[in-house]
């Protein structure tokens, strides 16, 4: 049973829905999610609620489903998600496993072209996920 995700409009809702999208691991519904949801509004939605499972089946939802039809959209993410509060700390508790899914997100996002980002942009990207 896929969910069913319609637009937050506010943090409480957005967290609702995430909560809902890691405890099912339905990294689909998270792309929709992540598809529907304007990257920018990203840090304001997921307020001081980072968590790692939670930017892990971002990255494992924006790789699988989003960064093949619109690298763009996928690079966006990554760049907002680093501006959430918390993101430094989550980041930090990531184990080695983890860190190289993210690593193959980017490697996905280098092997596409986007007039959304540049290669300059991706690396300067990679160090702030200390890649």
């Amino acid at each position: 049973e896929k969910l069913h995700v319609s637009e937050p409009s506010n943090a409480y809702d957005f967290g609702q829905i995430v909560n809902a999208v890691n405890a099912n691991k339905d990294k689909a519904a998270c792309a929709d999610l992540l598809t529907i949801t304007d990257p920018k509004k990203l840090p304001v939605l997921l307020s001081n609620k980072l968590e790692g499972e939670i930017l892990l089946i971002f990255i494992q939802s924006l790789e699988h489903y989003v960064a093949g039809k619109d690298p763009g959209l996928a690079y966006q993410h990554l760049f907002y998600l680093s501006k959430a509060e918390r993101f430094k700390v989550v980041l930090a508790l990531l184990s080695k496993n983890e860190k190289q899914e993210v690593q193959q997100l980017f490697d996905l996002l280098s092997e596409s072209q986007s007039d959304q980002y540049s290669m300059e942009d991706l690396q300067s990207l990679k160090k702030v996920y200390e890649l």
